[in-house]
């Protein structure tokens, strides 16, 4: 098994297009909210977000809190508040979104406050809400609203369209489809987006990432490697690890012989499952 072998890239024509409508929309624009996914904290960090949002005030929003390694992703929550970011962790589900809302508020006290000064009158805030697909842009929505408000997919690309959402009488979002920036340099970044579903499967190459899924586990989980699958170490070629995993999961084809196609399968699976426990992939 190769895990080196396709660079991923993925910028598809509605990227760009939403691009140019954010660019088209920033003067209504007060605050931004950035979503990341807390598992991936460094790597779903839209690239060149400022040059598209230019000076507006931002929150960075960490989402699906309660699904990562917190010893490791708090410290980058660390070194993004030393950045002088406005930074902000939330659970996937039923954590308390009221945080978020406060700093909105006092982000906004500022904005009117300038706004009064030119003898406009104070209005409710205007956020644009943005980041890579499946970082659970259209879950925090449906939390700020109270409804279900906005679509959920499981898979990237399910907003297709700028939209503005009402959560409040002092906040409203445009809401945007996810976006990646034109070219990943960073393979690793590009292998861990597409691990935790911000790339869509049908562009991948099933084995690469299911070995990529793998290397991290052993690298930074070796004891649920082991509890998963019984796997205690990794040869070079992966042909080890997938004869064990095969076994134990019984993805045999005829005479026995281990499937490697439903082996890959079989890792994407448990690890969009969270069968791995807490993780994250990115270190400071």
């Amino acid at each position: 098994m190769d895990e080196n072998k396709t660079n991923i890239n993925w910028f598809p024509g509605h990227m760009a297009k939403t691009r140019r409508e954010i660019s088209e929309q920033l003067n209504l624009i007060d605050i931004v909210y950035e979503v990341v996914d807390a598992r991936m904290p460094l790597s779903s960090k839209i690239v060149d977000i400022d040059d598209l949002i230019k000076d507006k005030p931002k929150i960075l929003v960490l989402t699906k809190y309660d699904l990562c390694d917190k010893v490791e992703t708090d410290k980058i929550v660390e070194k993004y508040k030393e950045m002088c970011y406005n930074v902000v962790t939330l659970d996937l589900m039923g954590g308390n979104v009221s945080p978020l809302i406060s700093m909105t508020k006092e982000l906004m006290k500022e904005i009117n406050l300038e706004r009064s000064k030119k003898g406009l009158k104070e209005r409710a805030a205007r956020v644009l809400i943005m980041g890579a697909p499946n970082v659970g842009k259209s879950t925090l929505i449906n939390r700020l609203v109270g409804k279900k408000s906005a679509g959920v997919g499981n898979t990237p690309g399910f907003t297709k369209n700028l939209s503005w959402i009402r959560v409040n009488q002092d906040i409203e979002l445009l809401d945007s489809p996810g976006i990646l920036w034109p070219k990943i340099e960073d393979q690793e970044v590009a292998k861990t987006l597409a691990a935790f579903s911000s790339i869509k499967e049908e562009i991948l190459n099933k084995d690469e990432i299911a070995c990529f899924i793998l290397k991290k586990l052993y690298d930074y989980y070796p004891e649920r490697l082991k509890e998963r699958y019984g796997i205690e170490s990794l040869d070079e070629d992966f042909i080890e690890a997938y004869e064990a995993i095969g076994k134990k999961r019984g993805a045999l084809s005829r005479g026995g012989v281990v499937d490697y196609e439903r082996v890959s399968v079989i890792v994407l699976q448990d690890f969009k499952n969270g069968a791995f426990g807490p993780i994250t992939f990115d270190r400071v």
